[in-house]
């Protein structure tokens, strides 16, 4: 018996195998193997973060081409001689002769829900040790910008928890606000305090680390990972020490991630920190390549390069979705001379600008603001209509007072009203102080606005303006949640909410100043 089932077996599995090449058989058939040409050519020299290639008469430009060994590189320059490729990998083992053969594709990432949570390089590739991305999708870097039909009007506001912006330079989902000052002012710790303050508002985020030091950016990250804002956020990292091929496509990159979620209808919010680095990664390569330099030694396309980055960001209409890309751009200026080639390219491109002051940053005004030289050409039509009734003249009242201030310097004797004008500007100017890493909700900044303006804290010191603040804070949360709710839904502030906020802030601010 046993012998019998052994012929069965042997006979049965005989069958399955003659079945499977017979199928086997007549795919191959069905399709015969075509022979395709492959171009392959050979590094001639090889530089800092570019190499110069010969034998690749069809490559096209912006192609994807690998080196022997596996490292790719991007097709940068078309010339009758020679292609000139930026190198997207480390070139320790490249060298004069080595192999370089066509992919036939252009630079593309992956893309998807999986890609949230993760630190990446700009190719995609994990770098926060968490093991392989599997995604189903991948997306070309470079991409054309929605088309004007396409999009629609800014409408909705981005709160960024600060309300020095959220107040003066409100920011609407789909625009684009440049962030600018000189070195050590504060500008990433702004991006990174909206970021924090997405939390629970189904806002998705991409942080774009340019050039920074992996140290910066690990900090970063672990401050992201404190507030419970890395579930939501992809960090693309592009470190000081990569080749500068890398830095160039970074921001490329995480803006075809950032568009996947856009286009699926969400809304979603990109920081690239910064542009200074992208524009000089950009003139190294250019200059490397021997393509003729223009203003400052960068290259003439160098305004085309960030406008069709920043075009990408916007809202789109309802056929198309209804998602938004609201982009951050960081810049940082040297002596504050905000009229340099890259600041003025970036300020003409964008909806407006944040701008620092080392000045207001070393005398302890943080954030440190400067509100002269701020502003939102499209946060005004979104914000939220209780801020208005606020902060309507706070902005023109609190630029006369700095220049007032300055003027008040040269002179001994003031008059009364002057007098009351400087002391009513110091107080707003302490109230819009803010500490890192403290958000604030719109309901309580306007009742903390609303207290300033109104003057009920004209008889508190400047030395606890801190603490009268933290007493509002806590108090219009706890007794007017039904107010806070309408404000946060866009409701008009009437008279009788505005009474109620003053006389909870006023309970509160005597309370504590009797205590």
């Amino acid at each position: 018996m046993i012998y019998q089932s052994e012929i069965a077996l042997e006979k049965s599995l005989q069958t399955v195998l003659e079945d499977t090449f017979s199928t086997y058989a007549e795919v191959i058939d069905r399709h015969p193997s075509q022979l395709r040409s492959q171009e392959i050519g050979i590094i001639q020299s090889i530089g800092k973060g570019i190499a110069r290639v010969v034998g690749l008469p069809h490559v096209q430009a912006e192609e994807i081409v690998r080196f022997t060994g596996g490292s790719l590189g991007m097709v940068f320059n078309l010339d009758p001689e020679e292609v000139g490729v930026i190198l997207l990998d480390s070139n320790d083992t490249l060298q004069s002769g080595t192999e370089v053969r066509r992919t036939g594709k252009v630079l593309d990432v992956p893309v998807g829900e999986t890609m949230l949570g993760r630190v990446v390089d700009p190719l995609g590739r994990p770098l926060d040790g968490k093991g392989l991305i599997r995604t189903s999708q991948r997306r070309p870097a470079e991409r054309e910008a929605p088309a004007i039909m396409d999009r629609a009007p800014v409408n909705v506001p981005l709160q960024t928890g600060i309300k020095a912006i959220d107040a003066l330079i409100p920011i609407g989902r789909g625009q684009r606000e440049l962030i600018l000052g000189d070195r050590q002012t504060g500008k990433s710790g702004i991006a990174l305090d909206t970021i924090i303050n997405q939390k629970d508002k189904n806002i998705l985020c991409i942080y774009c680390a340019i050039g920074q030091r992996s140290a910066a950016v690990a900090k970063l990250i672990a401050d992201l990972h404190d507030h419970g804002a890395m579930a939501y956020t992809t960090v693309v990292m592009a470190a000081g020490e990569e080749p500068p091929g890398l830095r160039y496509v970074a921001p490329y990159t995480a803006t075809a991630m950032a568009e996947y979620f856009m286009e699926q209808g969400r809304d979603v919010l990109i920081v690239y920190d910064d542009l200074t680095n992208h524009a000089r990664a950009y003139r190294e390569l250019s200059l490397l390549m021997r393509r003729p330099p223009g203003r400052e030694a960068y290259p003439g396309d160098i305004f085309y390069i960030h406008s069709r980055l920043l075009e990408r960001s916007t809202h789109l209409n309802d056929e198309h979705g209804g998602g938004s890309l609201t982009s951050l751009p960081i810049l940082q200026t040297e002596a504050q001379n905000i009229a340099a080639y890259i600041p003025t390219n970036l300020i003409s491109i964008t909806d407006g600008q944040i701008y620092l002051s080392p000045i207001l940053f070393q005398k302890g005004v943080l954030p440190a603001i400067e509100i002269g030289k701020s502003v939102s050409r499209v946060g005004g039509k979104t914000q939220l209509s209780a801020y208005r009734a606020v902060a309507g003249d706070l902005r023109l009242s609190y630029s006369q007072f700095e220049e007032l201030e300055s003027f008040a310097r040269f002179g001994t004797r003031l008059e009364e009203s002057t007098r009351l004008t400087l002391e009513r500007g110091r107080k707003v100017r302490e109230i819009l102080k803010q500490k890192q890493y403290a958000p604030m909700a719109a309901a309580v900044q306007i009742a903390v606005l609303l207290s300033v303006t109104a003057g009920l804290l004209d008889r508190v010191p400047i030395s606890k303006m801190a603490i009268a603040e933290q007493a509002i804070a806590a108090a219009i949360p706890k007794q007017l949640a039904d107010l806070c709710l309408q404000i946060e839904k866009g409701d008009v502030l009437a008279d009788e909410d505005r009474e109620a906020l003053l006389k909870v802030a006023e309970a509160a601010i005597a309370k504590d100043l009797e205590g």
